[in-house]
């Protein structure tokens, strides 16, 4: 076999799933566009801000109510400490 006939597959598997990302951003952009249009948004920056918000989920009821938070809001509002002090998950679920 010729160096030209091998196939890389990490380099096929990177490219695909680029593929996949940018799908399902040009399907969550077009979904948000066509809400947007049904409520006949009143100025384009409205639209704008309707899509470029389009990748944004909303709270669960966990987020809204419930367990105490760990992490505060503004890391930075915390006198005397920062955030490079301490690691913190926070998943992505």
């Amino acid at each position: 076999m010729e160096r030209n006939d091998i196939i890389d597959f990490k380099a096929l598997e990177k490219e695909l799933q680029a593929a996949l990302t940018a799908d399902e951003k040009y399907q969550r952009e077009n979904a948000a566009k066509l809400r947007a249009v049904e409520q006949r948004v009143a100025s384009y920056e409205e639209f704008r801000g309707i899509v470029l918000a389009s990748h944004l989920k909303p709270l669960e009821r966990k987020d809204k109510i419930g367990e105490k938070r760990t992490v505060p809001w503004n890391c930075h509002s915390t006198p005397g400490r920062t955030s490079q002090d301490e690691t913190t998950e926070i998943s992505q679920a």
